[in-house]
């Protein structure tokens, strides 16, 4: 079993950070994010800072912060462990750039298919063995329109 508590608070005292970091203009509040877990015994706390362009509001504050991860989640972990782009070694140029581009592009392909119960990297392996699968999926789907 785990158990998190987390406490929040937001500022819109944030004219000291304007003049230390002046490009930063957009910001009008800071929050901090102070967490606890407790699982297996053992725990763990940590302190998060945040800089904010929303005004300074603690429980929005605290709904933009926990949806930081969603992003996480849905997205770069699924590049990552689907499509391995961690583990990829293209490194020079627009390589990276260019791969990552075309990672994207086969994610939001695959998420198309919401009928196949298969994974995402099944549905992408799935793409690159069937040209009718493929193209069923580029012009039959939403992705089309």
């Amino acid at each position: 079993m785990r158990i998190e508590d987390r406490d929040r608070a937001a500022s819109g005292d944030a004219a000291w950070l304007h003049k230390r970091h002046p490009k930063w203009e957009t910001i009008r509040s800071i929050g901090i994010v102070d967490s606890r877990r407790e699982e297996k015994g053992k725990v763990k706390q940590e302190r998060r800072h945040f800089a904010s362009s929303l005004p300074a509001d603690a429980t929005e504050f605290a709904k933009v912060a926990r949806s930081h991860w969603g992003i996480e989640n849905s997205l770069h972990y699924v590049l990552d462990v689907a499509l391995g782009e961690d583990a990829c070694r293209i490194r020079s140029d627009k390589g990276p750039e260019n791969m990552s581009f075309i990672r994207k592009i086969e994610l939001t392909i695959a998420r198309c298919d919401t009928e196949t119960k298969s994974s995402v990297a099944g549905k992408i392996k799935q793409m690159a063995l069937s040209e009718d699968y493929m193209e069923q999926l580029l012009f039959a789907s939403s992705f089309a329109s």
